[in-house]
């Protein structure tokens, strides 16, 4: 009787606040109707992007498009709808035709929008996607969104540059630690991961261990799966098998299709670095259960953790697999 008299309080607990939002979504819209009888431009947008925010995106659509050349941050939405398909059939071309509106637009009424823009536009161009693909486009459209660092700027495009500079042929690593840290000093949490494994490695900058791992584990404590692969990496090396089980375990057991866009979400970092980290933790504790090491032999379950680390990223898992092989795990 206690349990069902508990999941009854839920349920009328979940069911009080979904009232409650609903209630205060029909007030917001009934005010904004009436902001805009009295002529209030603003208002308009705003409608649009509370429909927006509840997923209502047909009804957002109509708005955007009916506001579009009066409204930039409707123009600037109405560019994010078309490239995602959301409240329309996808239209890459489309989107990105109104992202370059933005971007160009002389109007001192669009500026706050021009480096988000810029971003979302160097995205189209390195993913060749709408538009003919290519990277110098994409790096001058990000050097623009990065604006020298500037904190009110795109820090995706600071980071995303740190990216792209340790990743393209051939390699600039002084320049992605530069954007790193631009980056994460502004707050941004992939890029706070990235810098722990620069120093970890001596990439870019002297090596400095200690640094890495005070990036690394701040990182994993804000929700940096990719850190916390890597630091599940770090205490199976150091031999801290109590902790690398404890820790990979945790990790290795995130759910593939729910967990990943939640974190990705959340944290604003890259899926597929969240699956990279999350298919390291699921290696090394299998390696750990298949040995013994911190936690009870368990080779059943071992292969289960090995065949997730397969599943989430091949590559990775054959590379380990090569090392393990070697005898260097």
């Amino acid at each position: 009787m206690a349990t069902s008299f508990i999941l009854s309080h839920r349920e009328h607990l979940t069911f009080l606040n979904r009232y409650s939002h609903a209630n205060l979504v029909d007030k917001a819209l009934q005010l904004l109707k009436e902001r805009i009888r009295r002529g209030d431009a603003l208002a308009y947008f705003l409608r649009g992007q509370l429909y927006f925010e509840e997923g209502w995106y047909e009804e957002a659509l109509e708005q955007f498009e009916e506001i579009k050349e009066k409204d930039h941050q409707a123009t600037y939405q109405l560019g994010v709808m078309y490239y995602d398909g959301l409240g329309t059939p996808t239209d890459a071309e489309k989107g990105v035709e109104y992202m370059k509106k933005i971007v160009d637009s002389p109007c001192p009424k669009a500026r706050h929008l021009q480096f988000a823009a810029a971003y979302n536009l160097g995205r189209a161009y390195y993913e060749g996607k709408g538009v003919k693909r290519s990277d110098e486009e994409a790096e001058r459209l990000w050097l623009f969104a990065a604006d020298n660092g500037n904190p009110k700027a795109s820090v995706k495009a600071q980071s995303i540059l740190g990216l792209y500079y340790s990743t393209k042929e051939p390699k600039d690593l002084e320049k992605a630690f530069y954007w790193h840290s631009e980056a994460c000093g502004n707050g941004n949490l992939e890029s706070q991961g990235a810098l722990g494994l620069m120093y970890f490695y001596g990439q870019g900058i002297r090596q400095d261990t200690e640094a890495a791992l005070q990036c690394l584990r701040e990182a994993a404590e804000r929700g940096n799966v990719y850190a916390q692969g890597s630091l599940v990496e770090y205490y199976y090396k150091m031999k801290f098998f109590t902790k690398c089980v404890t820790f990979s375990k945790r990790i290795a057991d995130y759910d593939e299709v729910h967990d990943i866009p939640m974190i990705a979400q959340v944290t604003d970092c890259l899926p597929e670095f969240i699956i990279r980290g999350m298919a390291m933790a699921s290696f090394y504790h299998a390696r750990c259960l298949q040995l013994g090491l911190g936690v009870t032999k368990d080779e059943a379950t071992a292969k289960h953790y090995y065949s997730k680390a397969c599943r989430l990223n091949p590559a990775l898992a054959d590379e380990l697999h090569r090392l393990l092989i070697r005898q260097r795990i």
